[in-house]
């Protein structure tokens, strides 16, 4: 059978007819879905079945007692602004109050989301705090000559120096640390101390371990900048004259313990430099050469541990 020019021309149109009725029938749909979205049907309950009372939008300030299931006390109750007559009111209002301080004779307590507040804030300034009250500035600063000094630029990488500084931080200021928390946060916590006096127990045991390892004229020089007359005692320095010289005077400890460092693996870089030069090797750089013999000395000798225990030890 043999379709003419004509027959096509019809099925086309007819198509296209279908089409648009489709097209119709789902704009109609959605146009009724969302409007069935926008307003709700209410309902209540019975022993037999859910039955449809009436389609027309409720006011929850006004119609919250009709068609619920349920005791009071199991319900929810949407109070007007400015309803609560007494402080124990605004425990029922239905809002979302989820940061609270509460007050009780001076003793402050906070609960768990302003903690959580607190804890974040802490979080965010403790790499500041670490490396400025801590052994932290030393220890990395010595294992950064020690990876230099023997020239591997990447073994070990960062990430396992600041892991090795970090745990050797936290075994050096463990008793600082155990002191801070049976002092200042344990009885912070149970109501027994204000804030102010909490921060001050909390601080002593820092600034005992930082004037431990302070030299005296880096707190001179800081006192004479800020136009302090110091006495010679722990009790008339400032936290911002403590902390300050307390990192000049772990820089100083470190570089001098990195020098100390250099020396014989600088001893073996000018040995092989002589060796190649001697010999008319020119081109080759002496450090290729020198590099497998450091690597051997340190293995040989117990590099690491002689170096963190002695770093460990130079804080006792």
């Amino acid at each position: 059978m043999k379709l003419k020019w004509g027959d096509g021309k019809k099925i086309g149109v007819f198509f296209k007819h279908c089409l648009c009725a489709a097209f119709m029938a789902f704009a109609i749909f959605n146009v009724v879905f969302f409007l069935s979205l926008s307003f709700p049907v209410k309902t209540y309950a019975t022993s037999d079945t859910n039955i449809i009372v009436d389609t027309n939008p409720t006011d929850p300030t006004t119609d919250v007692v009709d068609h619920l299931t349920g005791t009071q006390g199991e319900r929810t109750y949407i109070n007007e602004p400015g309803s609560s007559e007494d402080p124990e009111d605004l425990k029922e209002l239905n809002i979302a109050n989820t940061v609270t301080i509460t007050y009780d004779n001076g003793n402050g307590s906070l609960n768990g989301a302003l903690r959580i507040l607190i804890i974040l804030t802490l979080i965010t300034l403790a790499p500041t705090l670490l490396v400025m009250m801590t052994s932290f500035t030393r220890i990395i600063v010595a294992l950064h000559f020690t990876r230099t000094a023997i020239g591997t630029q990447t073994s070990p990488p960062n990430l396992v120096m600041i892991g090795i500084a970090l745990f050797m931080t936290l075994f050096i200021m463990q008793p600082t640390l155990t002191t801070v928390y049976n002092d200042a946060v344990i009885p912070f916590e149970n109501g027994e101390m204000e804030q102010r006096e909490f921060y001050e127990k909390a601080m002593d045991p820092f600034r005992q371990f930082m004037y431990g390892q302070t030299q005296k004229k880096d707190v001179i020089l800081f006192m004479q900048i800020d136009g302090i007359e110091w006495d010679g005692e722990l009790e008339s320095i400032p936290n911002v004259v403590l902390i300050p010289s307390f990192i000049v005077s772990e820089l100083r400890t470190a570089f001098i313990i990195g020098f100390l460092i250099y020396i014989p693996f600088i001893v073996i870089d000018m040995v092989v430099a002589s060796v190649l030069m001697s010999m008319g090797m020119m081109m080759l750089p002496p450090t290729t050469i020198s590099l497998p013999f450091k690597i051997l000395l340190f293995v040989l000798a117990d590099g690491w541990s002689l170096i963190i225990g002695n770093l460990v030890k130079s804080f006792y």
